[in-house]
């Protein structure tokens, strides 16, 4: 077994005292240079490292961090970041780390800034959030910076150097790979793109996965595809998808760029319309019904459960054992259908 070694080791092997030992170690009080160097030599041949597990024991500071995320009641596709968070949670229970989760409405950016505003009645050391709304999100996240907040994001890229981490898909190559399944699959005709209840000039997510997926087309040889863009909000839902079917009678695929891609396959199926092929997002109860009944063609896989899972636990190691944050962690971008959907639920 590699040997453990104590202060008393080292302080026996650079003929010093146990207490100049100390002071090198925790930085603290006077150290002659020949003791410095006695010590920091030792340090060197044995490939020392502190014992991270003990000082956070000793450390009595409790690390507050703040999540903000939409709240899964208004969109279920966030529920799966709760089950990761609550994985952290369990993971580091031992540890000096209090996690407090915060939800705001996906459709308000009142709602957002309201959330923010009592996260920071709370002085948190770090905020895992979201940043659902571009121009919001980057006015508060330097705000973070400015009190010395650190702020990592997940799902949604911003470019700030602010944000310590950012952990997510690459959504311009996502909308990429949207764009060649449906290459693949309907080879020539109308292809729409439908943005569904969101706010697209302040949705950078959304305007991402739509350059990418046009980017596709743009560079395609013997290009025959027609792409429009289509925004649809919950208010009559319904009625305006009906009317914009029936007034693009030749189209032959939808690639949807949220997790609602269900509500368009209910109503394709409800018009026999099940000739047109569909793109969506995410492993929502409902989006993988339709794909089974062949409705959605296929569903790009974004893991939001590990998504929150690695965001959390990046803080957790920052502030518990100094590991540096990385810049970016991107996650694969996983194409499922019916025959491996399975798979990705249990």
């Amino acid at each position: 077994m590699e040997k453990i070694y104590t202060i008393k080791d080292i302080a026996e092997l650079a003929n010093v005292s146990k207490g100049t030992v100390d002071r090198v170690l925790h930085n603290r009080g006077k150290v002659s240079k020949i003791a410095l160097d006695k010590v920091n030599e030792v340090l060197r041949t044995i490939d020392y490292k502190p014992n991270l597990i003990a000082r956070n024991l000793k450390n009595t500071k409790i690390h507050l961090i703040c999540v903000l995320l939409p709240s899964p009641e208004n969109d279920l596709y966030w529920q799966p970041c709760l089950d990761g968070i609550a994985e952290a949670k369990e993971e580091f229970k031992s540890f000096n780390v209090s996690i407090k989760t915060y939800f705001f409405d996906p459709t308000s950016i009142s709602s957002f800034t309201t959330a923010n505003e009592a996260i920071l009645k709370t002085s948190p050391d770090a905020v895992l959030l979201v940043p659902l709304f571009f121009k919001e999100s980057l006015d508060i996240i330097e705000n973070y910076n400015a009190l010395g907040i650190t702020s990592i994001t997940f799902n949604n890229y911003l470019k700030s150097d602010s944000i310590k981490n950012f952990v997510g898909q690459d959504l311009f190559q996502s909308g990429r790979v949207a764009a060649r399944l449906l290459d693949l699959l309907v080879k020539k005709g109308q292809i729409a793109i439908i943005h569904i209840d969101e706010d697209y000039e302040n949705a950078v997510h959304m305007q991402e996965k739509e350059k990418g997926f046009k980017n596709y087309f743009k560079h395609l040889d013997n290009n025959d595809f027609e792409i429009i863009t289509f925004k649809l909000e919950h208010l009559d839902f319904k009625n305006k998808l009906t009317n914009f079917l029936n007034e693009h009678s030749n189209l032959a695929g939808i690639f949807v760029t949220t997790s609602k891609a269900y509500q368009v396959a209910e109503i394709t199926s409800e018009m026999n319309k099940n000739k047109i092929s569909i793109i969506g997002y995410d492993l929502l109860a409902s989006n993988v019904e339709f794909m089974n009944n062949n409705a959605i063609d296929f569903l790009i896989h974004q893991n939001p459960k590990r998504q929150a899972y690695l965001g959390t636990t990046s803080l957790i190691d920052y502030f518990i054992f100094d590991k540096e944050i990385p810049r970016l962690k991107i996650l694969p971008i996983d194409i499922i259908n019916s025959e491996n959907a399975t798979n990705y639920i249990l």
